[in-house]
Parts: structure tokens; C-alpha cells; sequence
């Protein structure tokens, strides 16, 4: 399985990005995407995550209501549109998804980010 983000950027405080992901490869038993961000110097921090079967989407405190994940099953591309971007948005963003390890996983687990599988390489978000 490969995952590559793209969408990342230079935006102004208040504006908006756009994340994309594209996935390759064999993803049938996968549960779970999601997108996780990591600042310099700062923990790993879950995004949101969305339940491939439902779309059911979790997110995380400080982006509700300005961050909406979605998913594309038939082109195998998870989005993550994000608005009102504030500086401490900052940082690199990588797209996930699991082999069948979240399965069961409650919020705050899914979020944690310990059951994905696979990885990407990470676009760079930067509001200043």
C-alpha cells in the first residue's frame, strides 16, 4: 500500500487548503483512514479519521467545526478540507490507514494513530 499527499502550502491566517490523498494497493480489509499532523518539536496529533465503510468521521478538538475529512472509495483518495487555518495549524500533515487494525478501536484511540499501517511521506502546511 502507498499513500501520497499533495495540497500542502504557504496560506494566510483565516484562509483555506485543501489535502489530498492518493492511495494505491490492496486496501480491502482496511477499517480506517485518517490524517495526523506533527509540528516542530511537538507530539504527533490526530486530525481526524473516517471509517472507510460508514464515512463516519471523528475529529479532533481543535479542528472541529473548521476541518471536514471525506473519502473518494472509488478513486482512492481521502481529502481533508481545511478552513479558517489558524498558525498553529502548522505543521507536516500525513495521510494513514490501517490493515485491519482499528477495528474496535474507540475515538481517542483512532485519533492516537497507533493502529495504522501505512504511512505517507507528508505535505508541509504552513499559516503565517
Amino acid at each position: 500500500v502507498q499513500l501520497v499527499e499533495s495540497g500542502g502550502g504557504l496560506v494566510q491566517p483565516g484562509g483555506s487548503l485543501r489535502l489530498s490523498c492518493d492511495v494505491s494497493g490492496h486496501t480491502h480489509r482496511s477499517t480506517c483512514m485518517g490524517w495526523f499532523r506533527q509540528a516542530p518539536g511537538k507530539k504527533r496529533e490526530g486530525v481526524a479519521v473516517v471509517y472507510i465503510n460508514t464515512q463516519s468521521a471523528i475529529y479532533g478538538d481543535s479542528v472541529k467545526g473548521r476541518f471536514t475529512i471525506s473519502q473518494d472509495n472509488a478513486k482512492k483518495t481521502l481529502s481533508l478540507q481545511m478552513n479558517s487555518l489558524k498558525t498553529g495549524d502548522t505543521g507536516m500533515y500525513y495521510c494513514a490507514i490501517d490493515l485491519w487494525d482499528c477495528l474496535g478501536k474507540t475515538g481517542t484511540e483512532l485519533l492516537g494513530g497507533d493502529c495504522y499501517k501505512h504511512w505517507g511521506q507528508g505535505t508541509q502546511v504552513t499559516v503565517s
